[in-house]
């Protein structure tokens, strides 16, 4: 019986532990970046369709950053990674790192 149960509880983790990945692959976008204010605190993004963000067709936007410090890390013409939130103000990149 206990075998069983500890079956069960492996699986349950590991049914788990896949839908987070699969989650967190879907939230990444990646894109390009454009153009850099660090001024404004906003990067321009040419990027694919972002799904988590309800964007089915490839488009360049202007982003907001949560933290400053990220625009520091990429340079213009850098392929990139990030996650964004949309807000009333508008959108808003809360993570981003150079693409591998």
């Amino acid at each position: 019986m206990n075998r069983i149960i500890r079956m069960a509880a492996t699986a349950a983790l590991a049914t788990s532990l896949l839908a987070q990945a699969v989650f967190a692959q879907g939230a990444a976008i990646s894109g390009e970046v454009k153009k850099i204010d660090e001024g404004t605190g906003k990067i321009t993004l040419k990027h694919g369709p972002a799904k988590s963000l309800g964007m089915d067709e490839p488009m360049t936007m202007v982003y907001r950053v949560k933290d400053p410090a990220m625009l520091k890390q990429v340079k213009v013409g850098d392929k990139v990674q990030f996650e964004a939130e949309e807000a009333s103000s508008g959108y808003t990149v809360v993570k981003l790192q150079k693409a591998k």
